[in-house]
């Protein structure tokens, strides 16, 4: 980190400590109080693999500008004690520039932290803070790290103040939070004498329009209500079980009903079961609730019943790593039923597209009578971000019904668009099957070769000749270099982008919103004139690689920038693989 003469573009703030120290709670006042004073910026949650209690950090990035990734380092590391942060180390990345500040009562600062050169000031916390009677640590800490970011400490009251529930602790910890800010200006005066204070971005940008503060999770539960989702039947997973808390209170509001389902086939089953009966309806989930669907998904395919699955991946296989992010679901949701089985595969490439992209697959959903799986992740489900104010496109739920006594009809009729219409169970003189099992045009079980491939062909024909507008994906640049991605991998690939820009570097984005169906002519034109390609995602296997391989033609063989999780990619790491790409083709 550079000494900054100009108002650096960000700031970067972990705040880490035990369970019950009362980090995640600083770090989501923080991120408030930046919001407060105009600024926009991102926290991310992080904890070991324990179930509660243990180690745990916020990591924060501040700025003026809309934040879509963590930074490559961290400006201010605050422990309010030591205990297993060392585990933190890979994710914490500080440098000689950093500022370390830690309580020497809480014992020695780990050596994977000290070996970096970070600056490390001693502080006693905990002493500070008992000097303040009813105070808790964590505002002390507030009040430090937001005062050393350049947050005033009027938006920081602020916002403890909507935050509090226990009126009698308020002006305790109030106090605390400004005694937190005047340890900070003292330390100012040290660190610009030993080389630097951590930098202050300009903070006090006017909004021109409302922002909002807001998680992945939550913006997915928005979305869903305003695309038309009336009832949510689920289980409970980390990292997705926050859709359904935010749910579970909206939609009461709007007449809608979410049942906790005692597991995944269960919930599967109840949204194939309500939507069938006419109630647009949705579930959310990990993996391994995902992997218990299929089957359920693969009726809703046979029967054309819409319905929508949020999938928030996490690390895999099998139990993984549940609090931890990673884009290894996509091979599973794009190709994880058996038997020929189209379904629509949408992923949200922010935190704020998490509102819009669900909306935009409840609508796909219900218009094409089909399964939808929107894959957002744990980094974007469980991050919050200030954000713009989402742009409602007016996308609804929009099913086509068969009315009553409609003459000769046939449920699964075979016509041009593949869209047929779909009677509501109690309509009058327009009764079906349906199950599982192929079928005739009327919806009687059939083994024939002719019903089963025309079924076939209509199943895949509505979702592929379907016109889904220039929302499919995010192009920008019209060189002939390109850079495809996806999901959150999305954020620090702009980010990267952007830095090669900055340098002369001029690439081609493409960041894909729809995955499946795939769309081979909307791709040659985002592709027209480019020769060369890389494509970026966080997982193991290279699987959004292998599937753009799989459908789509390139002028030659792309190349591939591919890690797992739990560590987030970095726009450093990024620019650096950019680089040697453009440098090598």
């Amino acid at each position: 980190m550079l000494i900054q003469t100009a108002a650096p573009a960000s700031v970067s703030i972990a705040l880490a400590g035990s369970g019950g120290s009362g980090v995640m709670t600083a770090g989501t006042v923080l991120l408030s109080a930046a919001a407060k004073a105009g600024a926009y910026g991102v926290m991310v949650r992080t904890s070991g693999p324990q179930i509660r209690g243990g180690e745990a950090a916020a990591l924060l990035r501040l700025g003026p500008r809309p934040i879509g990734s963590l930074g490559d380092e961290f400006d201010l590391l605050l422990a309010i004690d030591w205990q297993n942060i060392h585990r933190f180390a890979d994710e914490i990345v500080l440098g000689p520039r950093s500022v370390l500040i830690g309580d020497p009562d809480e014992g020695e600062v780990p050596e994977v932290f000290s070996a970096t050169g970070a600056r490390y000031i001693p502080l006693n916390l905990k002493k500070m803070a008992k000097a303040i009677p009813g105070c808790w640590v964590n505002m002390l800490a507030l009040g430090l790290s937001g005062t050393l970011a350049g947050l005033p400490l009027a938006s920081m009251r602020e916002a403890v103040r909507e935050s509090w529930k226990k009126e009698t602790t308020l002006e305790a910890n109030l106090s605390a939070v400004a005694a937190g800010a005047n340890a900070a200006h003292e330390l100012s005066v040290r660190l610009e004498q030993s080389g630097g204070a951590p930098p202050r971005p300009a903070m006090g940008a006017s909004a021109d329009k409302p922002r909002w503060l807001i998680s992945g999770n939550e913006a997915t539960g928005f979305g869903a209500i305003r695309g038309g989702v009336r009832f949510v039947a689920a289980y409970p997973i980390t990292p997705a079980t926050e859709v359904l808390e935010w749910l579970a209170s909206k939609l009461p509001e709007v007449g809608g009903t979410l049942l906790q389902a005692e597991d995944e086939l269960a919930s599967i089953n109840m949204i194939v079961g309500a939507s069938f009966g006419g109630v647009p309806s949705l579930t959310a989930t990990a993996g391994p609730g995902l992997a218990l669907m299929t089957e359920a998904i693969g009726l809703a395919v046979a029967s054309e019943v819409p319905i929508v699955v949020v999938d928030v991946m996490r690390g895999g296989p099998s139990t993984g790593i549940p609090a931890k992010s990673e884009q290894s679901d996509l091979s599973f949701a794009v190709s994880g039923l058996h038997g020929d089985a189209p379904r629509l595969v949408v992923a949200p490439t922010s935190i704020a597209d998490c509102l819009s992209a669900t909306q935009w697959a409840v609508h796909l959903a219900e218009t094409l009578q089909a399964p939808a799986i929107v894959l957002s992740d744990q980094y974007m489900g469980q991050s919050r971000a200030i954000i713009d104010e989402p742009t409602d496109h007016g996308w609804t739920a929009t099913r086509l019904l068969a009315p009553a006594n409609s003459p000769n009809y046939k449920r699964y009729l075979d016509n041009p668009s593949g869209i047929s219409p779909m009677a509501i169970p109690g309509t009058q003189g327009v009764s079906y099957t349906a199950d599982g099992l192929e079928h005739s045009e009327t919806g009687t079980p059939s083994s024939q070769s002719r019903d089963h491939v025309l079924q076939l062909d209509k199943r895949e024909r509505k979702l592929v000749q379907h016109d889904y507008g220039a929302y499919w994906a995010d192009i920008e640049g019209e060189v002939d270099a390109a850079v495809i991605t996806f999901g959150s991998a999305s954020g620090p690939v702009r980010e990267a982008v952007a830095r090669a820009r900055a340098m002369g570097i001029d690439l081609r984005l493409i960041v894909l919103r729809l995955l499946a169906p795939a769309l081979p002519q909307q791709m040659n034109r985002a592709l027209e004139g480019v020769r060369r390609v890389i494509i970026v995602e966080q997982n193991h296997g290279a699987q959004l690689y292998r599937y753009l391989r799989a459908w789509y033609d390139f002028a030659q063989p792309p190349a591939s920038f591919h890690r797992p999780g739990p560590l987030p990619l970095r726009p450093a790491e990024l620019l650096g693989a950019l680089l040697e790409w453009r440098n090598a083709t």
